[in-house]
């Protein structure tokens, strides 16, 4: 399959590099050069233009939010130039009414469009081993599902509304934000009553909290592992505010959210933005004279 792909950031760069090694040609395009010339080595072709990347059968696209996709095009401009029949596969993290803007703009093209936003660290995009929640046209879908098996280990089918992919992704992404605030916490209370919470770590990972997102995290925040970011403390933010925006438009009350705004805003005023986000779990320590 001839596929362009927008956006080779931390994980984009590893989704592109398996697309090459799974035989299709992809055509590449990045706002920084240096992401195109290492796939370029590896068998890419380098887009003058992000034009270049939508005449194929399919473009992915990895971008970091709603604004820098409006910047690049994609919500409407390039459209116009896109090859007929293309899908394009948006693996980012976007908001719900974003979401919605762009299934629109697509089929007025004549376009396919998926909402295929991933849970995943970069590891794990390496890996090939991303769980990828789709949402958007079936034919789409199912032209898309074997390109999706080579970068991913599970494809979840959300329904015909792309917007349903991104609120799956947001909540995921606010439960494990809201993880990461627990453990903080958690640490910091037991560092302050003197009790070694490496030791509290090991016990409940092995009975009552026995998912990676205590295992891995929670080593993180132990160790203070915080950089190199495999996923930036100002991406958390964002994923915040977009369940905050998200909840705003459906009538619901979130007031963990608002707690996670505040720190998440807390810490990037303390330099942390380029931290990774679980540096979030450092706040309630250094609140506490800890750190």
């Amino acid at each position: 399959m001839k596929i362009g792909f927008i956006g080779l950031g931390r994980m984009g760069g590893h989704v592109a590099e398996n697309l090459l090694k799974a035989g299709h040609s992809v055509t590449v395009w990045n706002r920084s050069q240096g992401p195109v010339t290492e796939l370029v080595a590896k068998g890419a072709i380098a887009a003058k233009s992000p034009e270049d990347a939508l005449q194929g059968d399919a473009v992915f696209s990895m971008l970091s939010n709603d604004q820098v996709m409006r910047d690049v095009g994609l919500a409407g401009p390039l459209l116009d130039k896109a090859a007929k029949g293309l899908v394009h596969v948006n693996l980012a993290t976007i908001s719900v009414a974003f979401a919605k803007e762009l299934q629109a703009a697509h089929k007025a093209h004549g376009l396919g469009y998926l909402s295929a936003p991933v849970f995943g660290r970069p590891e794990m995009a390496a890996a090939g081993q991303l769980v990828l929640v789709a949402a958007g046209d079936a034919d789409a879908l199912t032209k898309m599902q074997p390109v999706f098996d080579k970068i991913g280990s599970r494809t979840v089918p959300v329904g015909d509304e792309a917007e349903k992919a991104n609120l799956f992704k947001i909540c995921g992404n606010f439960m494990i934000a809201s993880e990461l605030e627990a453990i903080g916490e958690a640490f910091a209370l037991l560092r302050k009553g003197g009790v070694d919470p490496a030791l509290f770590h090991d016990v409940l990972a092995g009975r009552l909290f026995t998912g990676a997102v205590f295992k891995a995290y929670g080593l993180m925040v132990l160790n203070k592992t915080y950089e190199p970011a495999g996923f930036a403390l100002t991406l958390g933010l964002k994923d915040v505010n977009l369940a905050r925006a998200a909840a705003e438009g459906l009538g619901v009350e979130m007031p963990t959210a608002e707690l996670l705004k505040k720190n998440y805003d807390q810490a990037v005023e303390w330099g942390w933005q380029d931290k990774d986000w679980s540096a979030i779990g450092e706040v309630s320590a250094k609140k506490a004279g800890l750190s």
